[in-house]
């Protein structure tokens, strides 16, 4: 019986053949549209999350507390009825105390791995130039378990800072707009007004302007000396195995450690929102394309069902049920559905390579850019699926009235 209704649905397509094509095109090109703009705009939300979860720290503790402490008056006299207004809080070197204990703490659980950083504004100045930078205390060898500067050295390395407390790994920016080059000496003053200088013995290009023009790395015990700070650091930065973690995991951290402790998340929650608000835009717009279709295939099945009207009655008269009719009127949407879809999404392929080979600058950057496209099952699986739907929502209608012809009244000319 599937097979006939099947078969009568194909002839009934078949008798129709332009506007039939017509509508399978809309398909064709609703599948092709909505799984290519799917998946550019889902490979670069995924490209812009890896950026950030790969580029940034999954946890960062600050030498600060979520919320202030209370002054020693405060507690004692909460609810007192004289005020004390500008009590100043006493003056103390600002940092992460006993962040070796800290450390040790971490490093004990699984999948995670922590290096302490202490950073603070500074000068540098060469031949009569001179400009703010950010100063960055790390030790090498911790540093790069947990960020990936090690990767983007194009000169020299990283973990020379540990042979060479006195030098400095700096930005390829920063070292063409002050005309520096491997091997000379950067002068850094400090903020507590410290001089020193360094041997620059690394260069590294992340492609961002601002970061590769304004930060520095020297080693940890050079930067607590020229900021005052002795054993003192006030950052923490966290790699997890699993970045998804990084919430719960923060929280935990916090309530052990006290000092302010910050995952990705937290930190990105605008950029998570404006994500998943561009998400919503995106599916409306490309689902548009495939309502239209619906609308083609709606008004043929319309028309045959109108055109049909004596045939319907003469199965409905030879025993076909009012389900068989319905159902042989809703595989004319399915037929319509499933050949746009393999037609569709070999176009929406096509597409998707090109989209591929697409690449441009941005301004300000002499790196250049690829589109990223996500070739996952996920975006085949929606778009076949969202275009079957609204195929058989299309059909739906109009096969629920065809299984309502009354094959005496037809035959009677009574409609």
């Amino acid at each position: 019986m599937i097979r006939l209704l099947v078969d009568v649905a194909a002839r009934h397509l078949l008798a129709r053949r332009r506007q039939s094509i017509v509508s399978l095109l809309g398909v064709v090109l609703g599948v092709s549209f909505f799984l290519s703009i799917s998946a550019m705009m889902r490979g670069s939300e995924q490209d812009i999350i890896h950026r950030l979860v790969d580029n940034a720290p999954h946890i960062t503790i600050e030498d600060d507390y979520r919320n202030p402490t209370l002054q020693p008056v405060s507690q004692l006299f909460p609810d007192a009825a004289v005020q004390l207004r500008h009590v100043v809080p006493q003056t103390e070197t600002r940092g992460i105390r006993g962040y070796a204990q800290i450390l040790d703490f971490l490093r004990r659980t699984p999948g995670l791995r922590a290096s302490a950083v202490l950073s603070g504004q500074a000068l540098a100045s060469f031949a009569g130039k001179d400009r703010a930078i950010g100063l960055y205390g790390i030790v090498a060898s911790e540093y790069a378990q947990v960020s990936t500067i090690r990767r983007y050295m194009v000169r020299g390395s990283l973990d020379e800072l540990e042979a060479n407390p006195n030098g400095i790994v700096i930005g390829d920016e920063l070292a063409r707009r002050m005309s520096l080059s491997m091997g000379d000496n950067l002068r850094i003053a400090s903020t507590t007004g410290q001089v020193r200088t360094f041997k620059i013995i690394g260069l590294f290009h992340t492609g961002r302007s601002d970061f590769d023009a304004g930060q520095a790395f020297v080693a940890l015990k050079r930067v607590q000396s020229m900021l005052d700070r002795p054993n003192r650091i006030n950052t923490i930065v966290i790699k997890l195995a699993d970045p998804n973690a990084a919430r719960t995991e923060a929280a935990r951290i916090e309530q052990r450690v006290r000092y302010k402790t910050v995952s990705w998340q937290e930190r990105s929650e605008d950029l998570m929102s404006a994500l998943a608000i561009r998400s919503v835009i995106m599916y409306a717009v490309v689902g548009a394309v495939l309502v239209v279709a619906a609308f083609g295939i709606y008004n043929v099945i319309s028309t045959v069902v109108l055109e049909k009207q004596r045939d319907i009655a003469i199965l409905r008269a030879m025993g076909f049920q009012a389900r068989d009719i319905e159902g042989m009127f809703l595989a004319q949407g399915a037929l319509i559905g499933a050949v746009g879809n393999v037609f569709g999404i070999g176009l929406g392929c096509g597409l998707m390579a090109g989209l591929m080979r697409i690449h441009f600058r941005v301004p300000g950057s002499t790196d250049v850019n690829y589109l990223a496209i996500d070739w996952s099952l996920f975006q085949f699986v929606l778009a076949g699926g969202v275009a079957m739907l609204a195929a058989m929502i299309a059909a739906y209608l109009p096969a629920r009235r065809a299984a309502k012809v009354e094959p005496v009244d037809v035959l009677r000319g009574g409609t």
